[in-house]
Parts: C-alpha cells; sequence; structure tokens
C-alpha cells in the first residue's frame, strides 16, 4: 500500500544541543519549537512484501550510505512492531532545499514515520510514534507535535513532545533567511561535549525552558523573541568554544543579525534565532513581518519567506509516485 504524509519542520525556540544517548537520540534536556508552517516536507512511502530492498531518494537523490541507514533504523523499528516482512520505497521532497539549519531532519522523518505506518495500515498511538520517529531525527518529534512544542527528555522514562497551545493562539510570525552550508548537525552535536561552557548550559536552560512554555500560553510575542535570541548566543557559543572552534555562521548570517539589531533600535519589533547552522528565524509579531522582510530584502537577500505558525503532519492523496 501506498501513502504519503506532509510535515513542517521546526525553529528551535530553546533549542537542544548534544545527546545523552546517540543511539537513541535521547538529548540531555528539554527544548521548545515551533513549527513552520510555510515550509514543509512531503513524503510518500510504498509498502510491498515484492520489493527486493528498502529505498529512499530524497530531494530528486537516491539515499545510500549512512543516510539510508538513518531511515532505517525507522523503518526497521516499525517492522518489528508491525511484524512486517516487506520492504518500503520512500521518496521525499523538501519545499526548500537549499539553506543549513532550517529544522528538515524533524519535517523529513516526521513526515517519513507517518506515512510508513499508514503505508501499513498500522495503528500507533501518538506517543509510541513520537519516540518511532526520534530514532532518525530528535527534532522530529517536536515535529510531529506540532504548533508550539516542549520536547521531554525524561519524563517518566520516556522522552517525546507535545504541543503547548493550538497554532492560532500566538500571534507570532517567521521571516526565515536560508543561508547554505556544509556544516553537519551531528558534528555540532558531538562538538558541544567538548565546550567548557555545556556544563553551565546544563545549568541554565531548564529555567529558559519554563520561561518560553510560560510566555507561549501567555501569547507574549516579545517574550519569545527575547527568549529565542538569548537562547541562540548560549547555544552558538557553546559549539564555538568546543575542540574544534565550530563556527556555524556564514556572513549573511552576520549581516542579517545587524539589520534586526538596526530595526530594534528603530522600534520596529524583531529577534532573530538560529538552531545550529547559518539560516536565521527573525520573530515578529503579525502586523509587523512584511515590513521586517522587506528590510531584509533590501539586504540584497532575495530568497526571504515569511511564515505563521505550522500545525502537526497530515495525509495527503497527492503522492510523489
Amino acid at each position: 500500500m501506498k501513502a504519503t504524509a506532509v510535515a513542517h519542520p521546526i525553529q528551535g525556540l530553546i533549542k537542544y544541543h548534544g545527546l545523552r544517548n546517540v543511539r537513541l537520540r535521547i538529548p540531555f534536556h528539554d527544548s521548545v519549537s515551533v513549527c513552520i508552517d510555510a515550509l514543509c516536507t512531503t513524503t510518500t512511502v510504498e509498502a510491498s512484501e515484492s520489493l527486493k530492498r528498502d529505498s529512499a531518494t530524497v530531494n530528486g537523490k537516491e539515499v545510500a550510505g549512512a543516510d539510508l541507514e538513518r531511515i532505517e533504523v525507522v523503518l526497521n523499528k516499525l517492522r518489528k512492531m508491525a511484524k512486517y516482512r516487506g520492504h518500503f520505497k520512500v521518496v521525499s521532497q523538501n519545499s526548500v532545499i537549499h539553506g543549513k539549519g532550517l529544522g528538515f531532519s524533524a519535517s523529513g522523518f516526521a513526515a517519513l514515520g507517518t506515512a510508513a505506518c499508514a503505508s501499513l495500515g498500522f495503528s500507533i498511538d501518538y506517543m509510541t510514534l513520537s519516540e518511532l520517529v526520534r530514532l532518525g531525527a530528535g527534532s522530529a518529534t517536536r515535529s510531529l507535535a506540532g504548533s508550539f512544542a516542549v520536547w521531554y527528555a525524561n519524563k517518566n522514562g520516556k522522552s517525546y513532545a507535545r504541543p503547548l497551545v493550538k497554532p492560532n493562539l500566538v500571534k507570532l510570525c517567521m521571516v526565515i533567511v536560508p543561508v547554505a552550508s556544509s556544516i553537519k548537525t551531528d558534528e555540532a552535536h558531538r562538538e558541544v561535549l567538548s565546550s567548557p561552557l555545556f556544563r553551565a548550559r546544563l545549568r541554565y536552560v531548564g529555567k529558559m525552558v519554563k520561561n518560553m512554555e510560560n510566555a507561549i500560553r501567555a501569547g507574549d510575542v516579545a517574550t519569545i523573541g527575547q527568549l529565542a535570541e538569548e537562547d541562540t548566543l548560549n547555544l552558538h557559543a557553546s559549539t564555538m568554544t568546543g575542540k574544534t572552534h565550530m563556527i556555524c555562521w556564514e556572513p549573511e548570517t552576520v549581516q542579517v543579525i545587524r539589520e534586526v539589531q538596526k530595526m530594534r533600535g528603530e522600534g520596529l519589533p524583531a529577534w532573530y534565532s538560529m538552531d545550529t547552522g547559518p539560516s536565521v528565524f527573525i520573530n515578529t509579531f503579525i502586523d509587523s513581518v512584511e515590513e521586517v522582510a522587506e528590510k531584509i530584502r533590501a539586504l540584497g537577500l532575495s530568497d526571504v519567506i515569511t511564515s505563521r505558525v505550522g500545525d502537526k503532519p497530515f495525509l495527503s492523496d497527492k503522492h510523489l509516485f
């Protein structure tokens, strides 16, 4: 049977950094995210016992080696759970194919898990699915939850995400500036463990998560933006002070940061945020988003996307093959 799922990538608001258990992708601490409605991953999965092997094509390219193994971690777990003896054909497409740090690994694995279960007609509860997609990408739990979500590192022995509020209850808008990079997210998560600042981050991040949850429930866009910006600097300080001094930013990253600071000085509400990568999210109010976007485009950065808050994955009848 064939099934297609569409999922939205995430912006980390209070980001996760480093994995306590790399194989199971369990983080050191809780984190908070928001889904991006304007961006998506569409994934079609066919389950058939006539297939000779698993195969995957992502953004038009056949996947092999470690990247295919990462997909098969999820498929193999599902195969065992569903007692399925056949194989899967996977075709996945992101709505944006350049730019690093846009959260597409989250939407990719959330869509994969959702579509693969549907292709088998396999009934699975939300928490089990959340822990399944986490095996491919930790943040997939947050993409699966949709809206604003908190991902628990350990909640009664489980690591999963749950939504905090409905997407339309917080009047947050995002301006997204994709920036290309060869940085590998997994490398950054390993790198941070050698930073002398990492233990300090672990002491500070719990309070930040709680403050962010409170701001989201209150619909306080300004505080959400301020906290996400502060956590961005903390996260990247930890990465930059690891053993190889990994710098994830590109010149365009700094250019956008400077412009956001200038906007605020002129009274325009805007706050920058980056995950593990050079692409920039600018958080602002719905009424201000177009003005913020135009100021970024005026820098010569034409590939600028505006977005509201996205929801959880959904099934579609528009298959990719």
